[in-house]
């Protein structure tokens, strides 16, 4: 058995801790922690890493770069028995989200997903309102169930007139 040389004995607290380096390739400003992507990390008494992470939709086609991604920044501190898993159930939920990310979101321009408020209107097949992330109003409509990624919708703000992308709650 030949051994690295150059590998590093990984510890579970700094695979989280790097993993928060890691963005999400369509919303450059969460990290995949943010995101709630990472479902486990492991490693073995003989240093094999083990990730797990689940889709924010099954099919998502950012799941390899991010498995890329996480590949190309452990390697780079030497952390080379490495192994990541792709897990579909329990299905990703918007849930998983750290409320840091869903303030980041904002700040981007992208509306957070709204938690489930079991309101009136969603009786009806309405939702509530989406506000705005530009200028807080609430008056918006939808354009588009899809828009620049499938995970979000296309909304227009009837105040100040901008598009935005609200992050769809699942």
């Amino acid at each position: 058995m030949t051994t690295d040389l150059n590998a590093v004995m990984p510890t579970e607290q700094r695979i989280w801790q790097l993993l928060e380096e890691v963005c999400d390739p369509e919303v450059p400003v969460l990290s995949i922690l943010d995101l709630g992507i990472v479902r486990g990390v492991r490693v073995e008494p003989d240093g094999q890493a083990h990730i797990t992470i689940t889709p924010t939709y099954s099919g998502c086609p950012a799941m390899n770069t991010i498995a890329t991604d996480i590949r190309l920044r452990l390697l780079a501190e030497g952390i080379t028995a490495l192994h990541i898993h792709h897990q579909l159930s329990p299905a990703w939920t918007t849930a998983w989200m750290s409320e840091a990310g869903k303030q980041k979101l904002e700040a981007y321009g992208i509306a957070p997903p709204k938690d489930a408020t079991g309101h009136v209107l969603s009786l009806f097949g309405q939702d509530e309102a989406i506000k705005c992330p530009h200028c807080h109003s609430t008056r918006t409509r939808l354009v588009s169930q899809f828009g620049s990624t499938a995970c979000k919708a296309l909304y227009q703000c009837d105040d100040c007139l901008e598009p935005f992308d609200y992050f769809k709650c699942h």
